[in-house]
């Protein structure tokens, strides 16, 4: 999920598969010329509690819903700092492994407050700024307010909780990764506001509350919006590369996921797994660098925190497509950046790897092509036949990046199945989503780790059936 000043995502409130408003698009709209604001939200960090650990390790249940897109060629090599050699962290002496249910989003059930209260929040490395849904105390004289949502934060019942001041520094952007806009509101508290791309508007309060593990870890406050008026019911799990993200201001060092095959199975539900902290699999992981940008380049359609990586072409059954490595890498002004992103359901790419990819499918399968058929706007690969003779015929596809590491997208899972008897590639066009971006969503993340070594800068890919349970 891709913010740009506010937060864009396709199919999802979290997501970048396509802005539909039959799911929870939680993505939040923003104008295209802002999108070099994609994931900045904060820059500020918080203290650690002399008693914490300096890395957690932690698993949490996740389930999935609906999710929507996010979104934004070639790249200055005097842009990039040079990518730290991998360092040795120590291990935590905790570490929880848990699973979760898989539709388009990853949603993960998280303790939050003293004691604690358990919230659902979208796992989206696209985004900084968490929040949760809290209980909305207002009343009027009058008619008495709808029941809140069960899960929603009750902030009475913490005695952890504590609401920011207008004056605080975080209420007072003045730094780069911080875009999130705020105010004052009557009681003189930080007010903040979100805006989605179907329209949804999520605002409230930004708070500090702690997160509360099992086998007594506790992470000191952290800060995260406290939202009392959204039509959402779960919240987000910021975890890109900002300074008050959960992961930099929990000082997670690494976190994982393995995302399952989907299933129109009655009746079944496909499950995964995921860490916070040191994974048990990693030894079989493939890394790749992250791109690094030099905090003094501002570049108007570059999102310095998110998860970028340096992709080096597509692959469809046999044949290499004929688009050169600088579509995937950002030019001077930041277009063209590739990113892993969690949030988003499909996976999104600029105009040139776009039209490349749809010439080869319509080489392959042309004539079976649904005629003058776009789903949410943003796909227009998909088909009313047999998916599983089609993707006989496309083969399998292939994401290749550096030192040889590539996301292979076996032909039984070419096409994605998004309702009406229609399956389509999984692939939509960036510039719909007003930015020019590739980004891989979770959709081209399933049977595999991925692994976001935050101390190393780099992020792991490893093979895996992540519809059986993972130790």
């Amino acid at each position: 999920m891709l913010y740009i000043n506010t937060h864009l995502s396709p199919s999802s409130p979290y997501s970048l598969s396509s802005l539909s408003c039959n799911t929870i698009t939680m993505i939040p709209f923003f104008l295209s010329f802002f999108f070099f604001f994609f994931f900045t939200f904060f820059s500020l960090s918080t203290q650690h509690d002399q008693n914490q650990n300096n890395s957690l390790s932690l698993s949490f249940p996740l389930i999935a819903v609906h999710l929507h897109p996010n979104t934004s060629s070639t790249l200055n090599p005097s842009l990039l700092s040079p990518n730290p050699r991998p360092k040795t962290t120590p291990s935590s002496p905790y570490r929880y492994k848990s699973t979760f249910k898989y539709s388009m989003a990853l949603i993960v059930s998280l303790p939050i407050g003293t004691p604690p209260q358990t919230q659902q929040m979208v796992l989206d490395t696209g985004s900084q700024l968490s929040w949760i849904q809290c209980h909305n105390k207002k009343k009027t004289p009058k008619v008495p307010p709808p029941p809140p949502p069960t899960a929603s934060f009750d902030p009475a019942l913490s005695s952890s909780f504590s609401v920011l001041p207008c004056n605080h520094p975080i209420c007072k952007p003045r730094v780069p990764d911080f875009t999130l806009p705020t105010s004052c509101d009557q009681n003189r508290l930080c007010h903040y506001s979100l805006f989605y791309a179907d329209g949804t508007l999520a605002e409230g309060n930004l708070v500090r509350e702690k997160f509360t593990f099992p086998r007594s870890i506790i992470t000191p406050p952290l800060a995260l919006g406290c939202a009392q008026d959204t039509s959402e019911t779960k919240g987000i799990l910021g975890m890109n590369l900002g300074r008050l993200s959960f992961a930099s201001q929990a000082k997670i060092s690494k976190f994982s996921y393995c995302v399952p095959t989907r299933t129109t199975r009655p009746g079944f539900v496909p499950t995964g797994s995921f860490y916070l902290g040191d994974n048990p699999n990693s030894a079989g992981f493939k890394y790749v660098n992250l791109l690094t940008f030099q905090q003094t380049q501002r570049m108007p359609n570059l999102d310095p925190l998110a998860y970028t990586v340096a992709m080096q072409g597509i692959r469809i059954g046999a044949k290499k497509l004929d688009i050169p490595p600088s579509v995937f890498r950002p030019n001077p002004s930041g277009a063209g950046q590739t990113m892993i992103d969690s949030g988003s359901e499909f996976t999104y790419l600029v105009e040139e790897a776009y039209n490349k990819v749809r010439e080869e499918i319509v080489r392959l399968v042309g004539p079976r092509l649904k005629k003058g058929y776009v789903y949410e706007g943003m796909a227009d690969m998909c088909f009313d036949g047999n998916a599983i003779e089609i993707g006989r015929l496309i083969g399998n596809m292939v994401f290749e990046f550096e030192k040889g590491v590539e996301i292979v997208v076996e032909k039984e899972r070419v096409l994605t199945d998004v309702g009406r008897r229609v399956h389509c590639i999984g692939i939509g066009r960036s510039d719909r989503l007003g930015a020019a971006s590739n980004i891989i969503g979770n959709i081209h993340q399933q049977n595999q780790w991925v692994e976001f070594d935050l101390a190393n800068r780099r992020v792991g890919f490893g093979k895996a059936d992540c519809s059986r349970s993972i130790v």
